[in-house]
């Protein structure tokens, strides 16, 4: 009897391993997919790198999280503070990163109230690497980690970058963020931020929101700052870099072609055709100057409503270029209920003329098989700069476009 008690518990303990083995390797699988229902258009919101650098710290944050209120920019749709590199401190004993104490005395999770308590979102930045760019503590070997700090914290984006990742491949480092922000249990946009080298919009749009199609942009309309060993991108080379990507955009995956340098040095019109042509790739709107010191002028652009709406049409299609002649270039991008946004972009450094028949051939759009079709009935235009009717397509528009700058319109049936 005591034979067959014992053989009896023997079993009983060698099913209680098995299952404990089994639930244990279940506790393994991970899901490398991206949390669903995020960023169905493009996210707008405010980053602290192009104009602050590593310079920040909780009072900036806050003042920047108090004027995205008083300038207008939360009731134009823009929704997230991100801060870049340079807030981290140490890691502890058991390895979970902290905010550098000197800089975020107060901590990440009073802060992140702080800016929720504004109706606003909180992002934070990290790096697959072993050190981020600017040399702190980089996520390598700490994904899960990490991850469940941003969501104790409250987190909800994260910029995540491509510095000192020796012998990583980045679909697989990707994979595994994303699987650590899953099992942290925290809906946040994942920002793949590889530069675009190993072709993100292939594998990114199941693993993130949007994905880097491009190295830095820089602060210039029309040129590259060399820094020796990698060079920085004027708005128009980040532009010319987006051809053939815009199949791979939509909803809840989007290209960016990097953050927005309106408000910080170029000229007016410069600013306005920058912030025109990221409306209408379907660019995520992410400010990048000082909110604290706007002047009206850039306060104008970023608020600017009509052209916002261009960008966050919920059809979630990227624009194109149409034509291009004498560095004059026209863009379309089709929008819901069969309305379409064109911007004429005219990168010469003199004014040029436009002279555009709407009656002319070609108007379909090959990816979402949408036409502009002016013998089925005119269109109403309204140019979204003025703010002004512009009459209609019945006629051809002729207009002049300043030097780099833009004439953009709605067209919608009449």
């Amino acid at each position: 009897m005591k034979s067959i008690t014992k053989h009896l518990l023997s079993i009983c303990a060698s099913i209680l391993f098995v299952s404990q083995a089994m639930g244990q390797g279940n506790n393994y699988n991970q899901d490398y997919t991206k949390y669903d229902g995020l960023a169905l258009t493009p996210p707008m919101g405010w980053n602290s790198w192009n104009k602050f650098a590593c310079n920040i710290d909780e009072k900036l944050i806050k003042e920047i999280a108090d004027d995205f209120v008083k300038s207008g920019m939360k009731d134009a749709g823009y929704t997230y503070i991100n801060l870049d590199d340079c807030w981290h401190g140490d890691r502890d004993s058991l390895g979970f990163i902290h905010p550098d104490p000197k800089r975020f005395p107060s901590g990440m999770k009073a802060l992140a109230d702080y800016v929720h308590s504004k109706g606003l979102k909180i992002g934070v930045y990290s790096d697959a690497g072993s050190q981020t760019c600017g040399g702190r503590p980089g996520s390598r070997g700490y994904e899960f980690q990490d991850a469940m700090m941003y969501a104790k914290w409250g987190v909800d984006y994260l910029k995540y970058d491509w510095c000192n990742t020796d012998g990583l491949k980045a679909e697989g480092a990707y994979k595994t963020i994303t699987a650590a922000l899953k099992k942290a249990g925290r809906p946040i946009v994942l920002s793949i931020c590889e530069w675009g080298n190993d072709k993100p919009w292939i594998w990114g749009p199941k693993v993130g929101h949007l994905w880097r199609t491009t190295g830095d942009i820089y602060n210039c309309f029309d040129c590259v700052e060399d820094h020796g060993t990698w060079k920085s991108l004027g708005v128009m080379q980040i532009l010319d870099k987006q051809a053939g990507l815009r199949q791979y955009a939509g909803p809840g995956h989007w290209n960016d072609p990097d953050m927005l340098e309106v408000g910080n040095g170029m000229a007016v019109n410069e600013d306005r055709a920058h912030f025109a042509m990221w409306a209408m790739i379907a660019a995520p709107l992410i400010a990048g100057n000082d909110l604290r010191s706007m002047s009206q002028q850039t306060i104008d652009i970023l608020t600017n409503k009509d052209v916002i709406a261009v960008n966050q049409d919920s059809l979630g299609i990227q624009g194109y270029q149409y034509s291009v002649k004498d560095k004059l270039e026209t863009w379309f991008k089709p929008l819901m209920n069969g309305e379409w946004a064109v911007c004429f972009l005219n990168r010469n450094s003199n004014p040029q003329t436009i002279n555009f028949d709407w009656n002319q051939q070609g108007l379909t759009d090959t990816l979402s098989k949408r036409t502009i079709d002016v013998k089925a009935g005119d269109y109403n235009m309204r140019n979204l700069w003025t703010k002004k009717n512009a009459g209609n397509t019945k006629k051809s528009l002729k207009a002049i476009v300043p030097a780099h700058d833009v004439l953009m319109f709605r067209l919608t049936r009449k």
